[in-house]
């Protein structure tokens, strides 16, 4: 209320969250010298920029182009709204002029638009849009530059996931090309063309990760001896789920399932099939054991009567 208060005062734009009138004040009270369009922020230097990100309170590290992304993407968006899931809803039109501010190539349909912008909003995620945790209320001076990269991140949430994971150093694990990753891109949305907004904006999602999805399935095949089956495909599942990946819907459960498998062999994975035991159980063993007595106890019952 406060804020909005203030917008009011020096007749600002009152609409939206707590984030964007925050960051609205700060443009045109604190940085009222600051050419903050489009091609000011392009035109402005490395170090000015990082500086100027740390007054808006948000992430400051990263390569000249990823904060001139940043710094648009939080003066222009609302990041509670402008989610992967949004880009669905926007035409082509829109697409091409977000492509063309993020700094991304304007070729290609609505679909291959959608994907480059899907990308940078991941690469992005919570970096701009909501006001760093370690950055004090009372002020700026204290800004600590402190925020892992997403990739490190990701890293440390499949190895606390994974209970008693017993990585295999010895387990030869191929790298999936480049070419291999965009043919696994291109191929989740295959078949989900005409589907729902939802659905559409699901897929985006999961394409946008793709890079997430390689790792995680390559520690998934060292932590289980280099095979890939059924087991392993639900633990990815699993591991997706909680990591706020959207696979409510079956379809797009196993379209994941089956880009994850052609992955998993492309990297030298040893495929197993759903029928197969794993004799080294004795557990296993027991239950076929038991199963196969009560067969031949079925069949004397049978043969008396």
């Amino acid at each position: 209320m406060s804020l909005r208060q203030k917008a009011e005062e020096i007749k600002l734009s009152k609409s939206g969250s707590v984030e964007v009138l925050r960051a609205r004040l700060i443009q045109y009270q604190i940085l009222t010298d600051t050419d903050l369009s489009w091609d000011g922020i392009q035109s402005m230097p490395h170090k000015q920029i990082g500086e100027v990100l740390k007054i808006f309170g948000i992430k400051s590290s990263g390569s000249h182009k990823e904060r001139r992304q940043r710094l648009w993407l939080h003066l222009n968006f609302d990041s509670r709204r402008m989610t992967i899931e949004r880009l669905a809803e926007l035409d082509r039109d829109k697409l091409h002029v977000m492509c063309q501010h993020l700094e991304l190539p304007l070729t290609g349909n609505r679909t291959i638009l959608m994907g480059r912008v899907a990308g940078v909003l991941t690469s992005q995620f919570n970096a701009w849009g909501r006001i760093k945790r370690s950055l004090r209320r009372n002020g700026i001076p204290n800004v600590t530059n402190n925020l892992n990269d997403i990739s490190e991140l990701n890293e440390q949430i499949i190895s606390v996931e994974i209970p008693n994971l017993n990585l295999r150093q010895d387990v030869e694990i191929n790298i999936a090309s480049s070419a291999a990753l965009e043919d696994a891109h291109d191929s989740l949305l295959m078949g989900f063309e005409n589907s729902d907004f939802t659905t559409q904006g699901d897929i985006l999602t999961i394409q946008a990760r793709i890079e997430d999805l390689d790792r995680m399935i390559s520690t998934i095949i060292r932590s289980h001896e280099g095979f890939w089956g059924e087991k392993e495909s639900d633990l990815l599942l699993r591991l997706a789920t909680r990591r706020g990946w959207p696979l409510s819907n079956d379809k797009v459960r196993e379209k994941l399932v089956l880009v994850a498998t052609n992955i998993a062999e492309i990297k030298g994975a040893k495929m197993k099939s759903s029928t197969e035991i794993d004799l080294s159980d004795s557990g296993t063993i027991d239950r076929v054991r038991n199963k196969l007595s009560k067969i031949d106890n079925l069949l004397a019952e049978r043969k008396k009567s």
